[in-house]
């Protein structure tokens, strides 16, 4: 497990702040993941909405936004 030190957060701003995706690039990742995950059988058409209400809910209240 990795333990979030003042370091490592150091290193993950850094890393951030220098990668750069194109939108072409971030579409090309997405759909390798997403093909992977059906490959593997970890979402399906009968589950791909499976606790979306709920990540909805989440992102609502992060980004502070009303329901």
């Amino acid at each position: 497990m990795i333990v979030n030190t003042p370091e490592f957060e150091e290193f993950c701003k850094r890393q951030m702040a220098s990668d750069t995706l194109s939108y072409e690039e971030a579409c090309r990742i997405y759909e390798s993941l997403h093909r992977e995950a059906l490959t593997l059988g970890v979402i399906t058409s009968a589950n791909i909405w499976d606790g979306f209400d709920v990540d909805l809910r989440v992102a609502q209240a992060i980004n502070g936004m009303s329901p």
